[in-house]
């Protein structure tokens, strides 16, 4: 098996430089596109990449790129890979994913099923397998994915298994809650740090204030789940367990953290206390039921981040511009607190009574949403820095 990979973790459309930013935190080198954030790596890599990362959807493995303009030549470049450093005798080797971009190939179906038999026909000729007996797919899963952007096809496998957005904290959820991923992501876009004070007024399940906690005390957001990789015979057990139990031991228990939510529903309250419990950081946050009007705090120099109702989330428009409007008027006078408020509606500076200082497009699943950021006026404060 190969002992370097060329690897991509992809993101959401807007993400890509906060992936590459944590990427190069974790000590690599890499590379930042669109969509994508190539860098190089063995096995500890990928163990690692998806144990930390916090902001990116999946880490993949490239195993090749060629030309495919016909069915032919996509035959002949799928065939002519590698596979024999990937995939084992017996594994299951799904193409789970095709996808054609201002390509002549286009048929997607055909792609996969035109892959899937050049993989087939590589891997009988390299383990001596005769044509006409089907090779047994019982083992570990390698799910392949094919895509053709301009005639052009890079072959990949998942390295991750269900997204990395799915940390294992979340039993329940809201309507339309904000990714894990997404949340994790504005915050390192935001001016918090663990020493602030953190307000969530729409707190839903509790996204933002769990991964906040998380990202403070520097707890590997993969640790509460397992990963396609994991059963993979070439990926050495010993080494994802060491890795593992460095990340534990990683995890700082020094801070005396200032994070709170609340939120209108409580039953939605319930459920961010429950997720904040299996997220191991239950006592890092305060979590209450309260309308967002009735936010008040004597505290400087903090930070509200906000995944308010919009779009296709629920209220209507008359709604919709109520709630902006009693949110711009409860938080003028938070004068030295930093405001980031993630929505889609294009009306939302006017109805919240304030142009933004900076505004971010951004992707919420495939709905286009802006975070509009309002920067506080920064006083000194008296207290002990933390972290």
């Amino acid at each position: 098996m190969k002992k370097q990979f060329e690897l991509i973790a992809t993101a959401a459309a807007g993400l890509e430089a906060v992936v590459g930013r944590e990427l190069k935190d974790l000590g690599y080198s890499c590379q930042v596109e669109n969509g994508r954030v190539r860098f190089t790596g063995g096995v500890k890599e990928i163990i690692e990449s998806n144990l930390w990362l916090r902001s990116a959807d999946r880490i993949k493995i490239v195993v090749g790129q060629f030309p495919a303009r016909t069915f032919e030549e996509l035959f002949q470049g799928v065939f002519g890979l590698d596979w024999e450093n990937y995939l084992p005798l017996g594994c299951k080797f799904p193409i789970s994913k095709a996808k054609c971009v201002k390509s002549k190939l286009h048929n997607e179906p055909s792609v996969q099923a035109i892959s899937k038999k050049a993989v087939v026909k590589k891997l009988q000729k390299h383990y001596s397998r005769p044509e006409g007996v089907p090779l047994q797919e019982v083992g570990a899963e390698f799910k392949i994915e094919v895509s053709i952007l301009k005639d052009h096809a890079t072959v990949l496998i998942d390295t991750t298994g269900s997204s990395l957005f799915k940390r294992g904290y979340r039993a329940e959820k809201g309507g339309a809650p904000i990714k894990e991923n997404m949340a994790a992501a504005i915050l390192q876009l935001s001016n918090w740090y663990p020493d602030k004070p953190l307000i969530d007024p729409t707190c839903g399940s509790g996204t933002f204030c769990i991964e906040a906690a998380m990202l403070a005390r520097n707890i590997a957001p993969g640790l509460k789940r397992s990963f396609a990789f994991e059963e993979w015979n070439w990926v050495d057990r010993d080494l994802v367990l060491r890795l593992r139990k460095e990340a534990q031991a990683a995890i700082r228990q020094d801070l005396v953290l200032d994070i709170a939510g609340s939120d209108i529903d409580g039953r939605m309250v319930e459920i961010a206390k429950k997720n904040a419990v299996a997220a191991g950081v239950a006592d890092d946050i305060v979590f209450k039921q309260m309308r967002l009007q009735d936010l008040r705090t004597d505290k400087i120099n903090g930070v509200i981040i906000s995944n308010p109702p919009y779009g296709e989330r629920l209220l209507e428009d008359k709604d919709l511009i109520d709630l902006y409007r009693e949110m711009g008027q409860t938080f003028a006078p938070l004068k030295t607190w930093s405001q980031f408020i993630l929505t889609s509606d294009e009306l939302f500076e006017q109805r919240f009574g304030r142009l933004a200082d900076k505004k971010r497009k951004l992707y919420n699943g495939t709905l286009k949403v802006d975070l509009y950021q309002f920067f506080g006026q920064r006083v000194k404060r008296n207290t002990e820095k933390v972290g």
